[in-house]
């Protein structure tokens, strides 16, 4: 497993899949681009026994690894293939990120176990390409997880030919599937699939009793809003700000964010030039025990989505789903994969990306409604432990890893996790 970071907390579905997949009989080892920056780590990595290598994050730090993954490369009988398609790749994309992924691939593909013949990558930007460069070099297959920011800012040319060099491929929303059968090769059966992640349920406890039912209308018991998410234009938290700050002043709240991320010290300064300072408690990142801590300690769940910088969106975040385990209702945007869990008025209510007014307003109407907010939260929790338990998912692609290590095809058995509603 090729990844870009390890172990990070934003990245849980990663290790659950990769737990999962451990526990269904599977040999992994985990290749990151990087070393961890988080703090903390959730006790799910901690399950994890997989060996963990990390490849230099800059060439610069690992000098003799390249050079002994270059002088490997040149004797391999797939370094002309590697040699053209890197080549090819830099005239195409001249930055110093690519050179450090052929960098990344020629010790990747130098120190890996001679025994693995099978690379996955997950996200198909910067992991797939040292994935593929690799896989190149050692006339192994790769195949890939694509989930949201890779999909979307990606350029098509590299998506196109990462999936047509890849043995298959999956993702997790409809919207992104879309995209990239868009860019597939026409084939009877398609080179990529869709593959939620869904959740481990057994990692979260039962829903809480129902909460005080708290209105907006008592000081001494305001209303608790909560959001996590990293702190990147994506996420729409500057929209948030806005939208809490249009809130009457007859409606007492708390917003709790759980997350880091690079726009943490803008957003606090717009927090308070719109003074709104006091109410909000800026947690950090935090490991999955506390995570779920705060979600059982709110009303609401808020996550407005958009589009971020360069084009970048999310896919269907997961902490949706965490939040409907704890039956909590649900406030975002029809946006991205958002619409494929969350029905507006059924799990939660959706208002359009980008727009503070729409999002004040439903802010608005479910804080002062407890009963709404407590009839979204349990068809919310319905939805998630009906339709999004991870098992499907797994055992689909614990099938798909087994038939590419075995040289196998895929059986008609396998059953794409792909819930629909009744």
């Amino acid at each position: 497993m090729v990844v870009k970071g390890y172990p990070r907390l934003s990245e849980t579905f990663i290790a659950q899949e990769i737990l999962g997949l451990e526990e269904a009989g599977l040999p992994i080892q985990i290749w990151s681009l990087r070393k961890p920056t988080d703090g903390a780590v959730h006790e799910l990595h901690r399950r994890i026994r997989a060996e963990v290598h990390y490849l230099p994050e800059y060439l610069y730090q690992g000098p003799v690894r390249v050079l002994r993954g270059l002088t490997a490369a040149l004797r391999r009988p797939g370094f002309r293939a590697f040699a053209a398609q890197a080549w090819c790749d830099l005239k195409r994309d001249p930055s110093a990120s690519r050179a450090r992924r052929i960098g990344q691939s020629l010790v990747l593909a130098h120190e890996l176990d001679p025994t693995i013949r099978h690379l996955h990558a997950h996200f198909l930007h910067t992991p797939a390409s040292v994935t593929r460069y690799a896989a190149l070099l050692r006339g192994d297959a790769f195949t890939f997880s694509a989930h949201a920011k890779d999909i979307w800012t990606t350029p098509d040319w590299e998506k196109r030919e990462k999936i047509a060099a890849s043995r298959w491929g999956v993702t997790c929303t409809r919207t992104g599937l879309a995209e990239l059968r868009r860019l597939s090769p026409a084939e009877p059966v398609p080179r990529v699939e869709l593959v939620y992640h869904g959740l481990d349920l057994a990692r979260f406890p039962p829903s809480p009793a129902p909460a005080a039912r708290r209105d907006g209308g008592a000081a001494s018991d305001p209303v608790r809003f909560v959001s996590v998410g990293r702190l990147v234009a994506k996420k729409g938290f500057d929209d948030l700000l806005d939208a809490l700050a249009r809130l009457p002043p007859d409606l007492h709240w708390r917003w709790t964010h759980v997350g880091g991320g690079e726009l943490k010290a803008a957003l606090k300064a717009q927090a308070e030039r719109l003074g709104l300072g006091a109410r909000i408690d800026w947690r950090g990142a935090l490991p999955q025990a506390e995570v779920i801590a705060a979600l059982r300690e709110a009303d609401l769940f808020v996550l407005p989505c958009k589009e971020g910088d360069g084009g970048d969106r999310d896919g269907l975040p997961n902490v949706l789903m965490e939040a409907a385990t704890q039956a909590l209702a649900i406030l975002s945007t029809r946006y991205a994969g958002v619409p494929e869990f969350v029905e507006d008025g059924r799990e939660g209510l959706l208002v359009p990306p980008g727009d503070a007014p729409a999002l004040s307003a439903a802010l608005e109407r479910l804080a002062r409604d407890p009963d709404l907010r407590q009839t979204l939260g349990r068809a919310a929790e319905r939805r998630v432990r009906e339709d999004f338990s991870f098992e499907a998912g797994l055992r689909h692609l614990a099938a798909r890893f087994e038939g590419t290590r075995t040289g196998e095809p895929a059986g008609p058995e396998l059953v794409r996790f792909d819930p629909v509603r009744p």
